[in-house]
C-alpha cells in the first residue's frame, strides 16, 4: 500500500480592492451614518419637547414611528449589504426576511398582550392588598378573636 499525501493548502489570492468596492464601502458608511444621525436628531428633539410644559403628543408619536421605520430600514440595509442578500435571488432573500418579519411580529404581539394583561390586572386588582389577603371563615373574622380555644 502506498502512502498518499495531499498537497499544500488550497488558497485563492484576493485581489486588491477596486475603485467600485471602495465606492460601495463609502456609500454604505454614508447611508448608515446619515440614517443614524437623523434618528439621533429626532430622539433629541423628542427629549427637548418633553421638557416643554405643553408639548404635542401626536408629534412625539409620529417621530417615534419615524425612528422605528428608519431603524428597520437600516436593519434591512445592513442585512442586504453585510449578509450579501442584495446580490442574491428573490427566493433566497425571502427565506431569511420572512422569518425575520415573523420574529419581529411575535415580539410586538407579546409586548402588546403583556401590556393588556398588566392594565387589566391593575384595573381589576383590589385597591387594598391587605384586605384582599384576609380570608372570611364563615362570618368570623380573625382580628376580633383574643386567643384561647373556642
Amino acid at each position: 500500500m502506498e502512502h498518499q499525501t495531499f498537497g499544500g493548502e488550497v488558497t485563492i489570492p484576493h485581489d486588491a480592492p477596486t475603485d467600485e468596492s471602495k465606492k460601495r464601502i463609502w456609500r454604505t458608511t454614508l447611508i448608515l451614518s446619515v440614517i443614524t444621525l437623523v434618528e439621533l436628531a429626532f430622539g433629541y428633539w423628542i427629549y427637548i419637547m418633553h421638557k416643554s410644559p405643553d408639548f404635542n403628543h401626536t408629534l412625539v408619536y409620529f417621530l417615534k414611528g419615524v425612528i422605528i421605520i428608519l431603524s428597520l430600514a437600516k436593519a434591512f440595509y445592513i442585512v442586504s449589504i453585510f449578509m450579501h442578500l442584495g446580490d442574491e435571488i428573490r427566493n433566497m432573500i425571502m427565506t431569511i426576511v420572512v422569518p425575520l418579519l415573523l420574529f419581529v411580529w411575535f415580539i410586538i404581539a407579546f409586548l402588546w398582550d403583556g401590556v393588556s394583561w398588566k392594565n387589566l390586572r391593575n384595573e381589576y386588582a383590589p385597591k387594598d392588598p391587605v384586605k384582599a389577603e384576609q380570608v372570611d371563615h364563615g362570618g368570623k373574622h380573625e382580628e376580633g378573636h383574643k386567643g384561647g380555644l373556642k
